[in-house]
């Protein structure tokens, strides 16, 4: 019966409709290729030199500067037709010369230790990387083998845990711990100027899982009555740089003890974790902090997916997102499913702030 109705769905297909779905299905095969161009893009760094050029550059220009191998131009030059059409570049004609120049996409590649106060290139690096992206190739098996379904995709792909290789990995470690430092900038920057009040009043923060305290530095550098910990593993704040002198940092595990302080700072933590860990996790921050009417409460930064811009690039990502996230058997829960775990944790009310794009600012409440 079901394949009658195929075969009857297929004879009603016009040409024009069969063409259209043959693109469709093609183009999604190659949107890999998008991540494949940036990640180029970024190795090549082609957003520097375009702005070292003053906003824009030639192919000949680029050739020159990224050090190109004369027998690769023709290719820098497709690659480059990609980076333009999927937005990272932009390209204008020039008495026929292509001439390229920088986008807001693009301004995101620029070096973190020059032009780029809003870098993004190492926390590209972190979600492109070919290690998740491999893992996400174990999906079928993670979903459908006894054994695969009590490891995470990662572990299936490459025997360790995520955690375990960003320990053992330097290089890796390196690469991963710069991207969070970047997205907690970045993030910090756009709640320092969208004025949400969520830091007014607090004397202590910890933030937990902080890494190299991006985010407590920024915290600090705005409000500097409020002291701030970083609490994350001891191999990661072992590495931590002196950013700020109103900042400690403390090595430990988060699962069993939570330092104690007016408000605690989750960043993009708790969809690393299924329900169960993230009610442990919450728990351990509700007896750390003071009661609400004295100041206490946690502020989680991360997706709730539905809530936000209704543009369709946004929600798009937020799901894609969410299955990114399965590479480590993660999750970007919506709005129902983090009240479930708060009320579970004993926490009693919550508030959602939707001032980051795809992600938002949850203030939890004891």
């Amino acid at each position: 019966m079901a394949q009658r109705v195929q075969e009857e769905d297929e004879q009603m297909m016009s040409t024009d409709d069969l063409i259209q779905a043959q693109i469709k299905l093609y183009h999604h095969c190659f949107a890999f290729i998008k991540s494949t161009a940036l990640w180029a893009a970024i190795d090549l760094r082609i957003a520097d030199v375009i702005h070292r050029n003053g906003g824009a550059a030639t192919l000949s220009d680029l050739a020159l500067n990224v050090g190109l191998h004369p027998t690769k131009l023709s290719h820098l030059r497709r690659l480059m037709r990609v980076l333009t059409v999927t937005g990272v570049f932009a390209v204008e004609d020039r008495n026929g010369e292509a001439m390229y120049t920088l986008t807001r996409v693009s301004r995101l590649l620029l070096n973190s230790d020059g032009e780029g106060t809003h870098a993004l290139s190492q926390m590209a690096r972190v979600i492109a990387n070919p290690l998740a992206v491999i893992s996400h190739f174990s999906i079928h098996e993670w979903f459908t083998t006894e054994k695969a379904t009590t490891m995470t995709p990662f572990e299936v792909a490459h025997g360790c845990t995520r955690w375990e290789m960003i320990a053992n990995d330097a290089k890796d470690g390196s690469v991963f711990n710069a991207g969070m430092v970047e997205d907690s900038r970045v993030a910090m920057d756009i709640i320092s100027k969208e004025s949400c009040g969520i830091f007014q009043g607090i004397s202590s923060l910890i933030d937990v899982g902080g890494g190299h305290g991006a985010a407590a530095a920024a915290i600090a550098t705005a409000f500097p009555n409020i002291k701030c910990t970083v609490l994350d593993l001891p191999h990661i704040v072992a590495e931590a740089p002196a950013t700020h002198s109103n900042i400690q940092f403390v090595g430990g595990d988060l699962f069993k003890f939570i330092p104690a302080a007016d408000v605690v700072l989750l960043k993009c933590l708790l969809h690393c974790w299924q329900d169960d860990d993230c009610v442990k996790i919450l728990r351990l921050c509700k007896e750390a902090i003071p009661p609400r009417d004295a100041g206490g409460k946690v502020i989680i930064i991360d997706v709730v997916v539905g809530i936000g811009s209704e543009e369709i690039v946004p929600k798009e990502m937020q799901l894609l997102f969410d299955v990114f996230m399965m590479y480590i058997d993660g999750i970007e829960r919506e709005e129902y499913e983090w009240k479930k775990i708060f009320l579970e944790a004993g926490f009693s009310d919550y508030k959602i702030t939707p001032v980051l794009g795809a992600r938002s600012i949850i203030e939890v409440y004891p």
